[in-house]
């Protein structure tokens, strides 16, 4: 390696930020318990759709930094800006929905995780998470919490460490990826759609396009849509960043199907509902070690998604509202945007007084997710092909294909869901 090459990797590394951020964020224990149902159901079976919607992630995230870097306001603040006040109103209400029911399978799922690594109660564990996460939120400045979520990022990789020791067949789980192998049922129709619902989830585009807004404001520079000058290395770091952290994303989603495969499905283990479940059931199939792994994995995804899913709803409420909040505000001059943060933390980990069983939860989520996200993506492609939003900088052609391309293949997989209810 050249005296050169380590300066250049760090480079890179230093420039990655919102979009690794929001690739790993997609990695929650809600998606790993998705992803491991789809493992022990299905084996490798269904390894191809993470290829298929890669391209589509990465195109509708890119569109959402876009539109936050260029314009300088987030998607709830372009949409009050543009667009009429109940197309904004009901956008923002399933969001806070989704994201509710999203925190509470979420914060649940890291609950009972830590419950089978140290014992105790999962209800108390809950509780103290969405404190500690709210309390992150609220009193860490944001270029530290900023640090903190891009290296909570490396728990991520405890999926990879799973894989290592899962005697996964590589000839079969390397070829379903390119050779789809496709059944006609109801329940293969659910499991394509839960894969889309949970790497194509609105709460990441709101929090994408803060995140680029905050990283404007603490590097003191202006929107692109003002100096369209410098728009040519800014959209190149926003696609090589969010390139990255969809890539990242994917490969985690992969190495957990790829895991439970070759651990449950091959010991005929096939009904998985949580994240824990799956962790549960590793422990007697691949031993102590995956099942801590896998354990630990989720409560690191678990503090690296939750204030994702509240931070996204605190910039969807104070945008609507056309009132100002960020993560780098002291939380006194910010009422209503860490007020966000707490109440929908709390009102999520508070599903599990009122008697909801986690893994309805989660399935309600993706029937909402599925009802906001085509709408939502339409929406946005609106904003940023809209001269009045973007200025000289509307979105170019081939990307333009690219998002409609997810949107309607998003669209589609929302018809399929509730066609298979």
């Amino acid at each position: 390696m050249s005296k050169a090459e380590p300066g250049r990797i760090r480079q890179f590394f230093s420039r990655l930020g919102p979009g690794l951020v929001t690739g790993a964020a997609d990695d929650d224990p809600s998606g790993i318990g998705t992803h491991s149902q789809v493992g022990a159901e299905f084996g490798y079976g269904l390894s191809w759709t993470f290829l298929f919607s890669f391209p589509l992630m990465v195109a509708i995230q890119e569109v959402a930094a876009e539109i936050g870097r260029v314009t300088g306001a987030g998607i709830a603040r372009n949409l009050r800006r543009h667009y009429p006040s109940p197309v904004l109103f009901g956008i923002v209400a399933l969001l806070l929905v989704a994201n509710i029911i999203n925190l509470g399978a979420d914060l649940a799922a890291m609950g009972a995780a830590v419950t089978l690594l140290a014992g105790g109660p999962a209800t108390l564990y809950t509780i103290l998470i969405g404190l500690l996460c709210v309390a992150l939120e609220v009193f860490i400045p944001y270029g530290r919490y900023a640090s903190i979520l891009k290296w909570t990022t490396l728990s991520l990789f405890a999926y990879v460490a799973v894989v290592a020791v899962a005697h996964v067949p590589w000839g079969e789980a390397l070829a379903s990826l390119v050779i789809p192998r496709i059944e006609f049922s109801g329940a293969y129709a659910t499991a394509v759609v839960a894969i889309l619902g949970t790497t194509i989830s609105p709460y990441l585009f709101f929090w994408q396009a803060a995140q680029e807004i905050e990283e404007q404001h603490r590097h003191k520079v202006k929107p692109l849509c003002v100096v369209p000058s410098e728009a040519g290395p800014e959209l190149a770091r926003i696609r090589i960043d969010t390139l990255t952290g969809m890539a990242f994303s994917s490969i985690i989603s992969l190495a957990i199907v790829f895991a439970t495969a070759a651990t449950l499905h091959a010991n005929g283990v096939r009904d998985i509902e949580t994240s824990a479940q799956a962790a549960e059931a590793l422990r007697p199939i691949a031993g102590d070690f995956a099942f801590a792994l896998f354990a630990l994995g989720i409560v690191g995804t678990g503090l690296l998604a939750v204030p994702v899913l509240a931070g996204s709803a605190a910039y969807a409420v104070t945008e609507m509202f056309g009132k100002t909040g960020s993560l780098d505000s002291r939380w006194d001059k910010a009422k209503l945007f860490y007020g966000a943060i707490a109440v929908t933390t709390m009102l999520g980990a508070a599903l599990q007084f009122i008697g909801i069983d986690p893994a309805k939860a989660l399935y309600w989520a993706a029937v909402v997710n599925g009802v906001l996200a085509a709408p939502l993506m339409v929406v946005m492609m609106l904003i940023v092909r809209n001269p009045r939003a973007m200025g000289r900088l509307p979105l170019g052609l081939r990307a333009t294909l690219t998002g409609w391309a997810a949107t309607l293949a998003m669209a589609m997989a929302t018809i399929i869901f509730f066609a298979t209810l």
